[in-house]
C-alpha cells in the first residue's frame, strides 16, 4: 500500500509540473461554446499593443489582440494561431492545425507581408532626400500580379480544414492622414497618398479573393478613417520605439477591430453549423 501510496504521490506531482509548462485554456463554460480559430499576421497577434504572452515563441500574441477580445464577447474557445511576421505561405503551412469540421468562426488577416509592406513603409520614413515611389510601385505590381494567387491557395485550404466555419477576411486600414507629425519619420504628403492608395488595392484585392471563395471581408478603412498616424486620437502607432511597434494598431485600434469583427461573426452566431454563402 505504502509503495502505491508513493507512486500517486509521485504522479500528482508530475502531473502538478506538467500543468505548470503545459497551461491549458479554461473549459468553456457550456459543452457547444463556439470554436473559433484566429490565423494571420501581426495585425492578427496584436503587434502594436506592446503587451504579449509569453509563450516561448516569437509570435508576439497579445492579450489585447482582437482575437481575444471577440472571443472574450462571443464565449467562444480560442486557438490564437496568428503569429507576427506570417506570410500567405507561413498561414497556410504552420497554422492551419487547429482547423477541422467543428471549427465554427475562422478570422484571417494576411497578405501585407507578402508584399513587402514593412519594408516600404520603412523606406518612406527615411528622410528627404530617400524617396519610396519605387518601392511603393513594386508592391502595388506585387499585389495586382501575385497576391491573388497566393491567397486562392490559402483560402482553398482553410476551407478544406474547415468545411462548415464562418471564416472572416480582416483587411488592413489606410494608415495616414496627409499631415507630417514625427520630424523622425518624413513621410511626405504625396507618399502618404501613394501609401493609402496602396492599402486601398490591397483591401480591393484581398476583399475580392475573399469573397470568390465565399468569406466574409471585414474593411477596416472606414472604422480607422480619423484615427490614422498624426491624428488625434491614433488607433496607429506612427514610428515607435521600439520599431517593431510602429505602424501596427494600439490597443484602441485593436478595440476597433473586435467590434468590426465581432459585428461581422454576430450575423451568423446562431448559425455557426452553416458555411459562408456565395452571394
Amino acid at each position: 500500500m505504502g509503495g502505491v501510496r508513493r507512486r500517486l504521490v509521485r504522479l500528482a506531482f508530475v502531473l502538478g509540473l506538467v500543468s505548470l509548462w503545459f497551461p491549458v485554456a479554461a473549459a468553456p463554460a457550456h459543452a457547444d461554446a463556439l470554436r473559433y480559430v484566429a490565423l494571420g499576421d501581426s495585425y492578427s497577434s496584436g503587434v502594436g499593443t506592446r503587451s504579449y504572452y509569453s509563450d516561448g515563441t516569437d509570435c508576439k500574441r497579445s492579450p489585447y489582440a482582437y482575437p481575444v477580445l471577440v472571443a472574450t464577447r462571443l464565449g467562444a474557445a480560442l486557438s490564437f494561431a496568428a503569429c507576427s511576421g506570417a506570410t500567405v505561405a507561413d498561414v497556410r503551412d504552420k497554422q492551419l492545425a487547429g482547423l477541422d469540421a467543428a471549427t465554427n468562426l475562422v478570422t484571417v488577416s494576411v497578405g501585407g507581408n507578402d508584399a513587402g509592406w514593412a519594408s516600404v513603409l520603412f523606406r518612406c520614413a527615411q528622410p528627404w532626400p530617400t524617396t519610396c515611389w519605387d518601392e511603393i510601385e513594386s508592391a502595388n505590381g506585387f499585389i495586382r500580379d501575385v497576391l491573388p494567387g497566393r491567397l486562392d491557395s490559402l483560402f482553398t485550404a482553410i476551407r478544406a480544414a474547415a468545411p462548415t466555419a464562418h471564416v472572416i477576411v480582416v483587411g488592413y486600414p489606410r494608415l495616414f492622414n496627409g499631415e507630417e507629425c514625427n520630424l523622425a519619420a518624413r513621410i511626405s504628403p504625396g507618399e502618404q497618398a501613394e501609401l493609402n492608395a496602396s492599402a486601398d488595392l490591397l483591401a480591393a484585392t484581398i476583399g475580392g479573393r475573399a469573397r470568390a471563395h465565399g468569406f466574409d471581408f471585414v474593411d477596416a478603412r472606414p472604422a480607422f478613417t480619423g484615427h490614422s498616424v498624426c491624428d488625434d486620437v491614433e488607433w496607429i502607432n506612427g514610428l515607435s520605439n521600439p520599431i517593431g511597434e510602429s505602424y501596427h494598431p494600439n490597443r484602441l485600434g485593436q478595440a476597433g477591430y473586435a467590434d468590426l469583427v465581432a459585428a461581422a461573426a454576430g450575423v451568423r452566431a446562431s448559425q455557426t453549423s452553416s458555411p459562408n454563402r456565395k452571394e
